[in-house]
Formats: C-alpha cells, sequence, structure tokens
C-alpha cells in the first residue's frame, strides 16, 4: 500500500523567522506555508516552476508596508518577494523561491471613480472585466484588451504593460495610467505624479538616488535611447526610459519607469486610469483565406482601412476551435465556405461613436472585398456582425486560442517562450516566412495567430518538456529567434515581457545603457530583494539574472512514468493558462475558486496537486495504476482493514501526508463538470478526483457521509416503500442535528409522498414489457417515450416524473415508466470506482438492450443523463455501447411538428431559465433546443446568466461545505432570483431547485411543468 507523502522543500529558518514576526507584527492579512498553498503559486502560465517559500495575502496597502519594511531590516535583507496578481505570465514573472505576495485576494476594489472627468482609482488586485462590469453601466471601460481579461489583474497589467487587440487605437495600459501609488523595498509609499526636472532636488531625501538614476538615464541619455529604441508599438522594454522623460514639460514620470517593470522595482498598491467611453457601434467583418499568408499580405490593408484592430488565426488554431464546445458559439458566424478550404482568417473590428463614419468603412472595405476576391488576395469570403453578443462569441474563440493550442495530441504541447516576436508591420509577412522555416526545419508543429495590425505574432512550437532533448531545443530556438527579430528590426518580446528571458536584456541594450537599468534598480532596490533576477540585477550585485534554462514543470513530470502520466493526462497536461480563474461569476467555471477565492481550489490548483502526487509516488516507486488494479479487486484483507484504521487515527492526531492536502482541495470540488469543456485542455477535475479518492481511502478510512452519498440508489428505493414513516423520523429538530454530528450532512430532502408509483396509475402509463414493446408497429413506436428513472426525481420529487408522464399523454404519446437502475453517478463522485463500474456496466446492459426496441429514452435529471455520455465513457469506453438517453429538451425538439400544430401555450410573457451547470458544460446547447421548443409552442424563452446555484448534488449536503455552498448561490443566483418574477423561473437541475428552496423558501418548477400547466 502506499506509504504517507512528506512535505517537499521544508521552509528555510531565515523565511520561518521572517513570517513568525510578520504574524506578530501589525499586519493584518493571510499567511499561507502549507505545501499545496506553495504548489499553487509555484507555476503560471509559462513552462517554469519554482516553489515559493510561502504565499502572503495582504489586505491594505499597510499590510505591504508591513511586509516591506520588516524584510528592509538588517536581519531580513536575504529575504526575497515577488508582486502576483492574476497568475497569467506566459513567462515566469511572478515565480520565485522567495515569498509571494499576492493582492488579488483582497486588493481587488474600485477606491474612486470620477465619471464625469472620465477616471478611476482602483486597488491593484482588481481584474480587468471585474473593473469593466463596474464601469458599463456609465458607458466606460478600461480600454487595452487582452485575451486573460477575466482573469489577468490591473497590477498584472500594469507591471507587464499589458496591450492586445485594439492597440493601435487604444494604446497599451501605461498610456491610460495617470498615476501610481507604490511600496519601496524600504516599507516607504510613493506616489508617481510627474516632477519637473528643475525640481527633482527639492523632493525628500529617501527619493534622491531614485529620481537621480532615472534622470541620468532619461533625461542624459537621451540621445542613446532615442537610438536604442525600435519604433513600434508593443515596445516593452522593463523600465521605459524613452516614455518616462516629457520633454514638453521638462518632468520625469516614474509612473512610466514602473509601468512594465515586471514587478521588479516596486509594489504597485493604486492606479489612477483614465477611461474610454464605449463606442456605441461596433461591426466586425471576419475574412477568410485560402493560406494563412494570404490573410498576413493583406492584413496591412485592412489596418489601412482605418480598422480599430485586425486579429489573425491561422489553420491549425482554426481546427482545433472547431473541436471545442466554442465553435458551437461561432459556427454560424464563419459558415459561409468550407471549413476544409479556410487556412486563415483575420477578425476586422470597427468602432465608432458616428453610425455614419462606421457605415461609411464598413462599405469601403466590404466593396474592395467584393471586387478583388480571391485570385488576387486570396480571399475565400467574408461575414460581417453587429450585435454584441455574436462579436462577443467571436472574440471569445479567438481568446481562447492560447488554450486550444495546449490542446493537441500527442506529448509534445505548444510552449510558450517565442510567443510574442514583434517586427514592424510591412516586415511582418516576410518575417514569418522565415520563422516558418526555422521552425519547420527543425521538424516542429506550430500554430500562429496575433495581432498582425501591430507586427505581433503568438507563435508556440509543439515540444515535449519531459525530453530533455527538447528543453535543449527550446534553448536552441530562443536563440534564433531573438536574432530573427533583430534582423527584421522588432524583438523577442513585444507584449508578455521578460521573465525567464532577461538574460537577452544587456545583449539587445548594451552595456552603458543596461548600466542605466541597474543603476535604476540599485536606487529602488538596492538589496534586490523585489522579484529577483528578472529585468536587471543592482549595479554592482554579484546576483545572476533569470535565464531561460531555468527549471520548468517538465523537469518534474519526467520523474513520472510516461504510462503514468499518459492515463492522468486529464491532470497532467495543465499548461496553466489560467482560464479557471475566471472572474465572471455567470460562468459555471469553477464555483469553489469563485468562493473562496484559494487557487488550491481551482482546476489548476487541484491538477497541480496532482502531478505532485503521482511525482511524490514515482519517488517512492509506488505505481498508482498497479494500486487501482488491486483495489478493484473484491478481496479485502483485514490486513488492509487494520492498515486504515491505524493510520486514519494517525491522521486524527496530526500526522502530516501530503495526501491529506490534495484530499482537503478535492474535497472542495463540485463534480459540476465546467472545467471539462470551458478549459481549453480539457482538465478533468471530477475524473481525476474520483482516481484519487479511490487510492487515498485504500489507505484511511472514509466518512460515514461517503457511503450515504454513494449508496443513496440503493436506499432510497427501499425508504420509498415507506416514506411517511422516514419523513416523520426526520421531521425532529434533533433529528436534524443528530445526523449532522454522526454523518455530517444537513437538510436532507424528504421522500415523496405520493410515491411515484402512486402517482402514476395505468391509465397515465403503460407497464414496461420488452416483448410487448418488441411487438409494437414502427408508427406505434415513433409515438413511445421511454422514461428513464433517476434516484433523485423518481424518490425525491416524483411530481416531476409524474408531469413528464402527463406532458407526454398531452402530446398524444404513449410514456413507459422504465424499472429503476441505479446509474452509478453518486458512487463516482466519492471514488468508489469499482462499484461505479459495476454500476455502469449493469445499467449499461440494460439501455443497451432496451435501445434495441428503436425507441426513444428520456431523463428527466441532466446531470444523470449526461453521466451515461461522459462518465460512462470514461469508465466503459467500446463496452458502453451505443445506447442513447435523451434530456426532455432533446426528446422534445426531435419531436414530429405534427405534435405541435394545435398546442400552443395560453401564455405568450417571458419565462427565465435558470441551467444546471453540469448540463451548460456538458451540453453547450441547452439553452437553444429550451428555446427552441418554446417558440414551436408558441412561448417566448430567455436564457439567465448564472453561475453554479452551490447545491451540486449533494455538496451543498455536506456540513463542512455548508457556507461555500451558500456563498456560491450568493455569487450569480441570488441577484437573479431576486431581480425577476420568481413564479417565471424555471430551473432544469434536482440541485439547483432544491438550493432555491432551501434558500428562498420556494420552489421553482421546471420547464416541462411550465409547459404542461400552459398547453390547453
Amino acid at each position: 500500500m502506499i506509504p504517507k507523502l512528506s512535505p517537499q522543500h521544508s521552509l528555510e529558518a531565515l523565511y520561518l523567522d521572517y513570517l513568525a514576526k510578520l504574524e506578530q507584527s501589525a499586519f493584518s492579512g493571510e499567511i499561507q506555508t502549507s505545501y499545496a498553498s506553495r504548489l499553487a503559486v509555484a507555476t503560471d502560465n509559462s513552462v517554469y516552476q519554482y516553489l515559493p517559500q510561502a504565499v502572503v495575502f495582504p489586505k491594505t496597502s499597510n499590510d505591504i508596508k508591513q511586509i516591506c519594511r520588516l524584510a528592509s531590516a538588517s536581519t531580513f535583507q536575504s529575504i526575497k518577494l515577488s508582486p502576483r496578481g492574476g497568475g497569467t505570465g506566459t513567462n515566469g514573472q511572478s515565480l520565485t523561491e522567495g515569498i509571494v505576495v499576492d493582492l488579488s485576494k483582497f486588493m481587488n476594489n474600485v477606491i474612486e471613480l470620477n465619471v464625469e472627468e472620465r477616471w478611476v482609482r482602483v486597488e491593484t488586485g482588481i481584474v480587468k472585466d471585474q473593473l469593466n462590469s463596474v464601469l458599463k453601466e456609465h458607458g466606460l471601460f478600461f480600454s487595452p484588451d487582452l485575451s486573460t481579461s477575466n482573469r489577468a489583474t490591473l497590477g498584472g497589467m500594469i507591471n507587464t504593460d499589458a496591450s492586445g487587440q485594439g492597440s493601435m487605437v487604444y494604446g497599451k495600459t501605461s498610456d491610460h495610467v495617470i498615476g501610481l501609488k507604490a511600496v519601496l523595498a524600504s516599507g516607504e509609499e510613493i506616489d508617481t505624479d510627474p516632477v519637473r526636472v528643475d525640481h527633482l532636488d527639492q523632493q525628500r531625501e529617501s527619493l534622491t538616488d531614485i529620481y537621480a538614476a532615472v534622470k541620468h538615464a532619461c533625461v542624459d541619455m537621451r540621445s542613446l535611447v532615442e537610438d536604442k529604441f525600435p519604433k513600434l508599438n508593443r515596445f516593452l522594454t522593463g523600465y521605459d526610459l524613452k516614455n518616462a522623460y516629457l520633454p514638453e514639460e521638462d518632468s520625469v514620470d516614474l509612473t512610466r519607469i514602473l509601468c512594465g517593470s515586471e514587478g521588479s522595482l516596486a509594489f504597485i498598491t493604486e492606479a489612477k486610469l483614465d477611461l474610454t467611453p464605449i463606442p456605441k457601434f461596433r461591426t466586425l467583418v471576419t475574412v477568410k483565406y485560402d493560406s494563412f499568408q494570404s490573410a498576413l499580405r493583406h492584413a496591412p490593408s485592412l489596418v489601412a482601412a482605418q480598422a480599430l484592430s485586425v486579429e489573425t488565426i491561422d489553420s491549425k488554431v482554426l481546427s482545433l476551435a472547431q473541436q471545442d464546445v466554442v465553435w458551437d458559439s461561432v459556427r454560424e458566424l464563419i459558415s459561409d465556405v468550407p471549413k476544409q478550404e479556410m487556412q486563415g482568417i483575420n477578425i476586422v473590428e470597427f468602432a465608432e461613436n458616428d453610425e455614419a463614419i462606421q457605415q461609411q468603412k464598413i462599405t469601403n472595405l466590404v466593396e474592395t472585398l467584393s471586387e478583388t476576391g480571391v485570385t488576387e488576395l486570396g480571399v475565400i469570403g467574408f461575414q460581417s456582425c453587429d450585435d454584441l453578443t455574436s462579436i462577443n462569441a467571436i472574440y471569445n474563440m479567438r481568446k481562447k486560442a492560447v488554450g486550444l493550442l495546449g490542446n493537441t495530441a500527442g506529448s509534445a504541447k505548444p510552449v510558450a517562450f517565442a510567443e510574442d516576436t514583434c517586427v514592424p508591420p510591412e516586415n511582418l509577412a516576410d518575417f514569418i516566412v522565415e520563422f516558418r522555416e526555422l521552425l519547420d526545419g527543425k521538424g516542429l508543429h506550430y500554430g500562429m495567430f496575433g495581432h498582425v495590425d501591430s507586427g505581433v505574432l503568438h507563435v508556440r512550437p509543439a515540444l515535449d518538456l519531459c525530453d530533455p532533448e527538447q528543453e535543449i531545443l527550446m534553448r536552441e530556438i530562443s536563440d534564433q529567434v531573438v536574432a530573427l527579430t533583430a534582423k527584421y528590426k522588432g524583438l523577442m518580446w513585444g507584449e508578455h515581457g521578460k521573465g525567464f528571458r532577461s538574460e537577452y536584456g544587456p545583449e539587445f541594450f548594451g552595456q552603458e545603457l543596461f548600466s542605466e537599468l541597474r543603476k535604476i534598480k540599485a536606487a529602488f532596490d538596492p538589496y534586490n530583494q523585489i522579484n529577483p533576477g528578472k529585468i536587471c540585477t543592482p549595479l554592482h550585485s554579484e546576483e545572476q539574472l533569470v535565464s531561460v534554462d531555468g527549471t520548468k514543470r517538465g523537469a518534474y513530470d519526467r520523474e513520472i512514468a510516461i504510462e503514468v502520466r499518459d492515463s492522468f493526462k486529464n491532470a497532467m497536461e495543465c499548461n496553466g493558462n489560467g482560464l479557471c480563474f475566471n472572474y465572471d461569476t455567470s460562468s459555471p467555471m469553477c464555483p469553489s475558486f469563485k468562493a473562496t477565492g484559494d487557487r488550491r481550489y481551482s482546476p489548476k490548483g487541484r491538477a497541480g496537486l496532482m502531478r505532485e502526487w503521482l511525482r511524490q509516488l514515482a519517488a517512492l516507486k509506488v505505481d498508482p495504476l498497479a494500486q487501482e488494479q488491486k483495489l478493484n479487486s473484491r478481496f479485502i484483507s483485514p490486513d488492509s482493514i487494520l492498515l486504515k484504521i491505524r493510520n486514519s487515527i494517525a491522521k486524527s492526531k496530526g500526522e502530516y501526508d501530503y495526501s491529506h492536502e490534495v484530499y482537503d482541495a478535492m474535497q472542495t470540488c463540485l463534480a459540476c463538470k465546467a472545467c471539462t469543456t470551458g478549459c481549453p485542455i480539457k482538465v478533468d477535475v471530477p475524473t481525476f478526483r474520483s482516481r484519487f479518492l479511490n487510492v487515498y481511502h485504500g489507505r484511511y478510512l472514509r466518512p460515514l457521509k461517503d457511503y450515504f452519498v454513494a449508496y443513496v440508489e440503493s436506499y432510497a428505493p427501499l425508504m420509498a416503500k415507506a416514506p411517511r414513516l422516514f419523513n416523520t423520523a426526520m421531521s425532529p429538530k434533533w433529528a436534524s442535528i443528530a445526523v449532522e454530528k454522526t454523518i455530517g450532512m444537513v437538510d436532507i430532502p424528504t421522500l415523496s409522498f405520493p410515491t411515484l408509483a402512486q402517482r402514476l396509475p395505468e391509465s397515465l402509463t403503460t407497464k414496461y414489457d420488452y416483448k410487448a414493446l418488441q411487438s409494437l408497429s414502427e408508427e406505434q413506436k415513433q409515438i413511445t417515450v421511454l422514461v428513464v428513472q433517476d434516484p433523485f426525481t423518481s424518490f425525491y420529487e416524483a411530481e416531476l416524473v409524474e408531469d413528464f408522464v402527463k406532458l407526454a399523454k398531452k402530446l398524444g404519446l404513449n410514456p413507459v415508466l422504465l424499472p429503476f437502475k441505479p446509474n452509478g453517478k453518486p458512487q463516482h463522485i466519492k471514488g468508489f470506482l469499482s462499484k461505479f463500474n459495476k454500476s455502469a456496466q449493469t445499467s449499461a446492459a440494460f439501455l443497451n438492450q432496451v435501445s434495441e426496441l428503436g425507441i426513444k429514452m428520456v431523463g428527466v435529471e441532466p446531470a444523470l443523463v449526461l453521466c451515461y455520455r461522459d462518465e460512462y465513457q470514461h469508465a466503459l469506453g467500446d463496452l458502453r455501447g451505443d445506447f442513447n438517453v435523451l434530456v426532455v429538451q432533446e426528446w422534445l425538439d426531435s419531436l414530429d411538428e405534427s405534435l405541435f400544430e394545435n398546442q400552443q401555450v395560453t401564455d405568450k410573457d417571458t419565462w427565465y431559465l435558470f441551467g444546471h451547470c453540469t448540463e451548460k458544460a456538458l451540453k453547450a446547447d441547452a439553452f437553444k433546443q429550451w428555446q427552441q421548443v418554446f417558440n414551436r409552442f408558441g412561448g417566448k424563452l430567455e436564457d439567465v446568466a448564472v453561475g453554479c446555484c452551490g447545491m451540486a448534488g449533494t455538496y451543498g449536503h455536506d456540513a463542512k461545505q455548508l457556507a461555500t455552498s451558500k456563498a456560491i448561490y450568493e455569487l450569480s443566483w441570488k441577484q437573479k432570483m431576486a431581480s425577476l418574477p420568481t413564479e417565471r423561473c424555471m430551473v432544469t437541475g434536482y440541485s439547483c431547485r432544491s438550493q432555491v428552496k432551501r434558500l428562498e423558501g420556494e420552489k421553482p418548477k421546471h420547464p416541462l411543468q411550465v409547459l404542461l400547466s400552459l398547453l390547453p
């Protein structure tokens, strides 16, 4: 059996002392030193991995002052501190072996908004989309638009001087920063308002060295700076020497020094930002090409058409998008040419406040495209859209491109290291020809997309960094791309900053100018404590710059056997893109992270913990695949039971096992499945979570609540034989308290009474008889529907199944209730995998037999129906068979039109649909089908954008998760329920209806119940 796993890399004594003193000080934030917490920030969106000593979460600027003051004491001057926001950097900017200072958890507020003057002051931990959601109602937005906008913080954007789509018009982040508040390494706070050169000597004494260094570099060395800095829209220097001097005012602006400094000079705590009016008119023209080269060569003409932006995507990325759920939202918007002929697209946006100007620009472009066409430009088609929903859908596809590249098949994955090259736009097409020759010459696959209007190209060659030879190849390519960009008057880091590419700085700047950067670093951070090794080191420091050859995730992953990596690829292949940190509360993606702000409780966090768990097992020469096989055997030895008891007693006494940290993170997962489609890499937490729990409980005893949940499909049918007795026994308050104390479950639902059997007399349903059904004619089979039962609706919400049967009868159909067969999903959720596999085999065998009848099978509860398609496929593979159970809207939408002719609803007002998060994750067209069904009945349906309700099966009944469950509900469901007429709100999921009833006191109806009540 698996031995206990030890904490890796214990904290150094100096850091333990520092953290102890910080905790005893006026610091009011959180300090996390657990191995899991440190692992959660050991990676970002790059290939690198560095384990920090700790993670601290300041709540105020005063907390950051306290952090720095203590670190500046002579005892602690070797302490290293690195600021972190969303962790979206592609080059390891926030990675450190010191202390991570994460501003995103608490310092994320809007401090002041002046709509009239169009500026806002914010704490820098705020996410860009979070800020824009506040500004939207005032018709304003913070304009630099990057692909990670739903998780990137303003602090991160400032530190990398981020830009993105539309930068030719909107510029970079630094173009919109009015001023900053920052805390220096000494703990002193500064404001970065511009200061006239002749007033520099009047600044406080502690800033003398800073202003002297900046003046010398920006003013005295002006000619060298002008000569060396390339004339590019996307130029990231590290310290912006060119723009930090304002010649028209003869002043020095520290704001420009800090923008793009990658957190290496100070902690930026507040920012005053100028805002841009939201354009009244927006139009996207999507132009398709016969080759990517055609798209690139045509781009300058599109820029000349005075577009806001021109974004390009190659066939590789388009192909991956077509295999992803994101394609469902854009299929009709990019569909006028066969997809196999579409080898590249340009997305051209026009945005104006004057409708006449907008229309003239679009007309001019469309006329040009129509006149020239394929022979001259390689254009094979184009489409326009001007509704916001369609525009956002196309941009969401474009924004997902980075992650989609990571979902390529095989062990070689697209790697970020030369992904943001920038050359003058007029050189881009020729530059790409050589870039492609370089990569093709090494036999590498890659995808390309980018901002062709500003000459920025995103390229990620596919490498297997678990192979040391491929890691060497990464270095070779990196060096060659640096030389290639220089040849075309560009640079390697056009958009995503330097980070571990900082080693190329001295060569690019030249020794004289690079020394000026080092002097600035020394003035701000004399002991090299803040994000050391990034951009430069202080002058006279012996410490080295970080290197492209820094430690990578692959170095750890290669310790795990290939067959194990392949088996657990739904965890191993997480590339850190962080889409699971999505701020949007209406998105179903990872509710546990949204509610807690704890990155351990995200798909990326859990995948990282799982990778380390597998690595530690490998170090101990334990094969988890062999362990799974052993656990699948039916024989349970007395020794294994005694071992579980001994280990569980040791656990209760506080004995450490890293597996416990993994277990705690897995317990917070709601198994909602949003990560399986929302994540571009398809990180599937519920699947590897079940496998982990299965192995973990081969060593430790299970809590009683696991059995209570896993065996619901066994005991619910038995209790349903005497529902009033059970309900009466559970009604006293003491009974609920006893269940909570002994089992750990709360708010146990009551059984349905009358029971389903009592609700369905022979006049409503035909008794299931296989031979009788087999003898039906084809016409009779077409008007028959087989109702697949699930434990929750059949035994706890029998009225819904009854209403489904009545609806079928009203439509002139013959419903037949199939005998109840355990689905097994509750067993899967709790990691009883051998029992789940048995349940799945039994149920699949039955349903495959029934499917031979050629009669449609329908289930009412979407989470259970979709389990047949998802978990069953994972568990059984080809043994699953080809049976198909439909969800209600699929079935209704598939019915013959004749059934709807005389069935029109009497209520034409709008109804509002709250979708189940699992259904939205695994069936992207769920709402669209419900909308089509309501339309066919003459009704009107509107989708309500909400995330998870927080119940997620039995998660909300777990006493330990109760507070989080309610917090998740309050993120989106509570506000939407309060803003709409409750009687017109419909909910598709059983657990969602249960949560609403628990927290609002009123149970909403299922859409089928509404249809039943409205049909004549």
